[in-house]
């Protein structure tokens, strides 16, 4: 079974940092690519940080210099450092498989809030 839980977001303020951790079980996770996405309220989820297997990122304009991917293939972990926070940061996180995108494999996600 496929299982992605997402854990560390919190209720930070404008300028603030918190670093989310994905575990992820079932998958061949040390040679698959994965991504961090969000989703705010009313709006539809968006990509914000790729990590492929071998480090390799890319991360959406609005994050850029602000958030970094990272991986631990011997935890099965991925994270996202997100600094300098914003309020338009303010979302539900969620990791995603995507070399196992066509099953569309989600965590329950994780808040985060930036109050300004």
């Amino acid at each position: 079974q496929v299982q992605l839980v997402e854990s560390g977001g919190g209720e930070v303020h404008t300028g603030g940092s918190l670093r989310l951790s994905c575990k992820v079980s079932g998958t061949t996770f040390s040679i698959n690519t994965m991504g961090w996405y969000r989703q705010a309220s009313g709006n539809q989820r968006e990509l914000v940080a790729v990590i492929n297997n071998v480090g390799s990122t890319h991360y959406a304009n609005s994050v850029k210099g602000r958030f970094a991917i990272s991986r631990d293939n011997a935890e099965n972990t991925v994270y996202l450092q997100m600094n300098s926070l914003k309020p338009e940061d303010t979302a539900v996180y969620y990791c995603h498989d995507e070399t196992l995108r066509m099953f569309d494999y989600w965590g329950q996600g994780t808040q985060v809030i930036v109050s300004s």
